[in-house]
């Protein structure tokens, strides 16, 4: 039975997926992430504040039809994932178990994990031919090698074209804890020749391999991938291959039997020390939104129907049980429970990494800064005075929905985080001083090359929603159904009872 689910971007963007008993939600963040213009190797799925696990079926996830899910940034340090390959025979039989054991980073597609299994690293010191194995075909009596590619099943779900392979770990779900691979290989119709060359351009490198590690680089890799925790490089496979050439069909036996064919290049790790070239700009603001073309607000031209402002028996129970909440005597907390309210706080605050501050100004464009827990108010206003056409003019910066004013003030004592209490996205309206002339008023507040990095602000696309049936009949219970027992006899009343004998 076919249901859907809605999945909620970062900036609130939603779309709805539909989904099949099963249907993996790997594939469910595929289809929402190509609808919302997203890199899916970016994201994970949470629902309820808890993550998803993507690598099983929509029946067994316990997710219910019409669930929401939200999309949230991945980490961009990879975790190790411990892979066991099951080798099929003959090639188990020199392997103790017929397994091959490894941890590797999320990050790394299934043919870098490949290529990594027929290192004699990884394979126990063996050199086992996983994705350049060929076979003679003797009906077409050619000679002619064809490949025969290589087959991995993973819980259930197979992968054996090169698209599947240029999948990461993470993208099918597989960000921590053991996963089996069981191997096995299918033969095809094409050639050996071709095979090698398609191969070779699908998972060309987008780096220069040329460089090898240093051995103290090399520990510092082999440390990370000792736990389970999450590890600072990245493992790169060298994955070309010399292709076959024509000469090599005579040399090989005309048997059926697959054909071990022994690559000119060895496969070689190396660490990739990604490191920041530049800083840049702290006071560059992340997004620069332009202001709306007409008068109306974009969000009030979106068409609403009356059942949208019509209350629901949900909404009746809620306000009622709200009422019963107030009506209640509640006694006043202790010393000791404002202690731990305070301490809970503290932590909350203490956890907090980076808050998203959104200003408006009074032309109604607004710009967006990531801003850390050490930050004070000197450095929102300094960020205001780099985008601004006439930086002389004085300003204040009060919060949305208060009269807080943010103070042009370095010390901690006007902490963003710690002292005005942001957290998660906050919006600053600009307002002016008094005096600040008229003229400069009607002037655009941004510079021409932030305007020139501006963007339109978008009304999402909401999914319309199947209206609820209103025509709920609500059973009042009356006396004479009170006076009844559980088991429908008729109660009889204290004063008709007879006394003792």
């Amino acid at each position: 039975m076919a249901s859907h689910v809605v999945v909620i971007a970062t900036d609130l963007r939603r779309t709805t997926v539909r989904v099949t008993p099963g249907t993996y939600l790997s594939d469910v963040l595929d289809q929402a992430c190509k609808k919302l213009n997203l890199s899916s190797d970016k994201y994970l799925v949470k629902h309820k504040q808890k993550q998803v696990d993507l690598s099983v079926p929509f029946r067994t996830s316990g997710l219910a039809g019409g669930a929401k899910l939200e999309l949230v940034q991945r980490s961009s340090t990879p975790s190790a994932v411990q892979i066991a390959l099951q080798i099929p025979q003959p090639e188990a039989r020199e392997i103790p178990g017929g397994r091959l054991i490894k941890k590797f980073p999320s990050d790394l597609t299934l043919w870098k994990v490949m290529r990594q299994f027929e290192s004699g690293e990884a394979s126990a010191g063996k050199n086992i031919n996983i994705t350049a194995r060929g076979f003679a075909n003797t009906s077409s009596g050619s000679g002619q090698l064809y490949y025969e590619t290589p087959v991995l099943n993973i819980m259930g779900r197979e992968f054996s074209t090169f698209a599947d392979f240029q999948k990461t770990l993470a993208q099918l779900g597989h960000n921590s804890g053991n996963v089996l691979i069981r191997l096995g290989f299918k033969r095809t119709e094409q050639t050996l020749f071709e095979a090698m060359e398609q191969i070779s351009q699908s998972f060309k490198e987008t780096e220069s391999l040329d460089q090898v590690a240093d051995p103290k680089a090399e520990n510092t890799r082999q440390e990370g991938l000792s736990t389970d925790g999450p590890r600072q490089d990245t493992i790169m496979s060298r994955e070309a291959s010399e292709p076959a050439e024509a000469e090599a069909a005579s040399q090989h036996d005309t048997s059926t039997a697959p054909t071990d064919l022994e690559t000119s290049e060895n496969i070689e790790d190396t660490m990739d020390t990604t490191t920041s070239s530049a800083s840049q700009d702290p006071y560059r603001p992340v997004n620069v939104f332009l202001a709306p073309r007409g008068a109306t607000p974009a969000a009030a031209l979106v068409p609403a129907s009356e059942s949208d402002f019509t209350p629901t028996v949900a909404h009746a129970q809620l306000h009622q049980a709200r009422l019963l909440e107030i009506s209640r005597n509640k006694r006043l907390p202790s010393d000791k429970e404002l202690q731990e309210k305070a301490a809970a706080q503290e932590a909350r605050v203490a956890s907090i990494s980076s808050v998203l501050v959104k200003i408006r100004f009074p032309d109604n464009t607004s710009g967006e800064w990531q801003i850390g827990p050490s930050e004070t108010g000197a450095f929102l206003h300094e960020a205001v005075r780099h985008v601004m056409a006439d930086p002389r003019q004085k300003f204040r910066l009060v919060l949305s929905g208060s009269k807080t004013v943010i103070k042009d003030n370095s010390s901690q004592a006007h902490n963003l985080v710690k002292v005005y209490k942001l957290t998660g996205r906050v919006l600053v309206n600009l307002v002016w001083e008094d005096t600040v002339p008229a003229s400069t008023r009607k002037q655009p507040f941004l510079k021409a090359n932030v305007v020139k990095q501006g963007q339109e602000m978008k009304v999402p696309d909401f999914p319309q929603a199947q209206e609820e049936s209103r025509d709920i009949v609500v059973k009042q219970d009356t006396k004479e159904d009170k006076e009844k027992a559980g088991d429908g006899i008729k109660k009889i009343p204290k004063w008709l009872k007879l006394g003792k004998k």
